[in-house]
């Protein structure tokens, strides 16, 4: 289900194909109504040592987890509000990403 009212949760999963999330950075972003790309958080594998990272200033309890049996990434917004409504996007990182990085620079590796 992609679509929640508030104060719910959110769950969202996405399968891959063609690569294996082993060995790629993931992430989840999202683009609310009229405004542009923000990043929700990543799970990473090259830079990160295989950490979660979250975006600050989400007020809504995120989690990302992945399955790497089953190729599949996922993401949970606990107690959903109104700001949180946007389309939100499964993506992966490029292997030559460097680390070290602005949020404006990660959303051009993406």
């Amino acid at each position: 289900p992609g679509l929640v009212k508030p104060s719910q949760t959110l769950s969202l999963t996405s399968t891959v194909s063609g690569f294996s999330l082993t060995s790629y950075d993931m992430f989840w972003i999202r683009q609310p109504p009229g405004k542009g790309l923000e990043w929700m958080g990543w799970r990473g594998i090259i830079c990160h040592d295989g950490g979660t990272n979250y975006r600050p200033s989400l007020k809504s309890p995120i989690s990302i987890s992945r399955d790497t049996s089953k190729n599949q990434f996922s993401l949970q917004l606990s107690s959903v509000t109104t700001e949180d409504t946007a389309i939100c996007y499964c993506t992966r990182g490029t292997v030559s990403r460097p680390c070290g990085f602005t949020e404006m620079q990660m959303l051009c590796f993406l």
